[in-house]
């Protein structure tokens, strides 16, 4: 199962607009994904879901690790992937 580790470097870290933008990112995919907070040691949990995104609590600089498993696994990584690095589309 691909696995990545990235660090949430938005103001607001996974909360409101980001973790929307993060849920649509990964729901555009077949596969299965989740999503962990490293940094609180939080269980992985689906990153499909707006709620289940939100109560892990991922503030500005925690680490977080996001694996997929299935049809486009890899491409749905380096979505998420970019879409962290990019800082959600804002400057």
């Amino acid at each position: 199962m691909p696995t990545i580790t990235l660090t949430v470097n938005h103001p607001a870290g996974l909360h409101a607009r980001p973790a929307a933008e993060f849920v649509k990112t990964a729901a555009a995919f077949p596969c299965n994904i989740t999503v962990r907070n490293i940094t609180d040691d939080k269980p992985a949990v689906n990153a499909k879901s707006i709620l289940s995104v939100l109560t892990l609590g991922v503030h500005q600089g925690y680490e977080i690790e996001v694996n997929a498993e299935g049809d486009q696994a890899q491409e749905a990584l380096q979505a998420i992937s970019d879409l962290i690095k990019n800082n959600f589309g804002e400057t």
